[in-house]
């Protein structure tokens, strides 16, 4: 489990390509807006929800498994209960860290991740740590 700034930082300098499962479409849900942020500081984003085709002009994916590109992280906006399985897609897919979103603990989701090698991060917000790492102030 990633815990210090260091390795935090180490993370996020290292990822450029981000799937964000269960992103929205409305521009006000976090799931949004976060990653807009991040696409905003260079980052590619992957939309990953079965309901939508595109979401912000981007392909929209079903699945992890439908992603055409390799991933870096698998950014996480689901429930707790909900973020085994997408542990196991993101290891599936060869992904190289698992971020659950901030209010989101899944101790089996961790341990799923890490048994594959994935860096996992758990309850922080992947936005509000990068502007609070690289200096870009959150909204």
């Amino acid at each position: 489990m990633i815990t210090t700034d260091s390795a935090l930082r180490d993370l996020l300098a290292n990822t450029r390509t981000i799937a964000v499962v269960g992103m929205s479409p409305k521009p006000e849900r976090p799931s949004h807006y976060v990653a807009q942020y991040m696409r905003e500081h260079g980052y590619t984003i992957v939309p990953v929800n079965p309901g939508h085709r595109e979401i912000a002009g981007l392909p929209c994916y079903p699945s992890l498994r439908d992603v055409p590109v390799a991933i870096d992280m698998v950014n996480v906006f689901r429930r707790a209960e909900d973020t085994p399985p997408i542990a196991h897609e993101a290891v599936l897919i060869g992904a190289k860290s698992l971020w659950l979103q901030l209010g989101i603990v899944s101790a089996e989701s961790a341990r799923i991740a890490e048994a594959d090698g994935l860096a996992t991060v758990m309850d922080l917000c992947v936005k509000v740590e990068h502007a609070r790492l690289f200096g870009s102030p959150p909204d």
